[in-house]
């Protein structure tokens, strides 16, 4: 899994007080980077061999919603196939798929995981693995229809796989909270856990409506550092938002901290305006030492970064807990 290519940094800016900062080339991939695309966004990104690799959200100009493969030496300027990933059976002979969208990538033990939002009968967690990022191997969805957010820890966690996925409806999801599930094998799926709930609107309004796992869980001394994005529903339609929170090592179910204020909003112009306005979307974060750079999807249409170091960002969760 380690790469030789050094991760994407840029320093926080000279008079920034924030914890996590933009970079000051976003959006890092615009919405027509390959012919078909009308957008691209809240898609995943890993170190791969002397770059990277990821796995990309592309919805075409019929606005069909399928991920595709992307590799960059750089991770910055990045080179999408124009055709999706075409899966072979993995665990099942069922690959049947409707749509596929907002996927995650995670290494654990000798192989690349990934997961997405899979449409079968509604959308649900879909499951694959590569070894290559080219022959890809679909398994068993994980859940029951309807789910959205999967995302996997990085190691197993008392012998077992772990996953955080928010149980959701088949429409624009009104509500929603973070769980936690098990497997033995990455195709049976239980011990379903509460991990996080949604705020109380007079305690942190920006994650109110609803909450979701982003990026895969970052191993830290102090615990599981996860970031997610939050919704409020306001008089302008839902505002997605991003925070962290820590979750403890051994008993990832119990919340040890959570931000209260949010680490990034809604500010910039290509945040602000796009297919779905107001939205940033944690999905990939990279790491070297101390620092981390978060992709994140933006207003549904382009995906943008952002940069934190880790200890600062575990202190201002710490220090400003809900």
């Amino acid at each position: 899994m380690t790469s030789k290519a050094n991760m994407p940094w840029e320093d926080r800016p000279e008079g920034c007080t924030d914890v996590m900062w933009r970079f000051s080339q976003n959006p890092v991939i615009g919405r027509y980077d390959i012919p078909s695309s009308n957008s691209i966004f809240n898609s995943a990104v890993v170190p791969f061999e002397d770059g990277f690799a990821g796995v990309f959200r592309c919805d075409n100009k019929s606005v069909q919603m399928n991920i595709f493969t992307g590799f960059s030496k750089d991770g910055i300027n990045w080179d999408i196939n124009h055709d999706p990933i075409q899966m072979i059976a993995g665990n099942t002979d069922m690959i049947d798929s409707d749509y596929k969208y907002d996927p995650r990538v995670c290494w654990i033990e000798d192989r690349y995981w990934i997961t997405w939002c899979n449409g079968y009968h509604g959308p649900t967690i879909g499951i694959a693995y590569t070894f290559d990022f080219k022959t890809y191997h679909q398994c068993e969805n994980a859940f029951l229809p309807f789910n959205r957010n999967g995302v996997l820890f990085p190691e197993k966690i008392d012998g077992k796989y772990a996953m955080l996925s928010r149980p959701s409806d088949n429409g624009h999801t009104p509500f929603g909270d973070i769980y936690i599930s098990y497997s033995p094998d990455m195709k049976y799926w239980g011990e379903h856990r509460c991990v996080m709930k949604v705020s109380e609107f007079t305690d942190s309004a920006w994650q109110c409506t609803k909450i979701g796992a982003g990026s895969v869980p970052i191993r830290t001394n102090e615990g599981w550092l996860m970031f997610y994005h939050g919704v409020i529903n306001t008089c302008n339609g839902f505002r997605y938002s991003m925070g962290a929170a820590l979750l403890d090592l051994e008993n990832p179910d119990k919340v040890l901290y959570r931000s209260q204020p949010y680490l990034l909003a809604p500010a910039a112009p290509y945040e602000l305006v796009g297919d779905v306005p107001n939205v940033i979307f944690p999905c990939a974060a990279l790491t070297e030492g101390n620092k981390v750079a978060v992709y994140y999807g933006a207003a549904d249409t382009v995906v943008g970064m952002s940069f934190a170091y880790i200890d600062e960002v575990i202190d201002f969760i710490k220090k400003n807990s809900l």
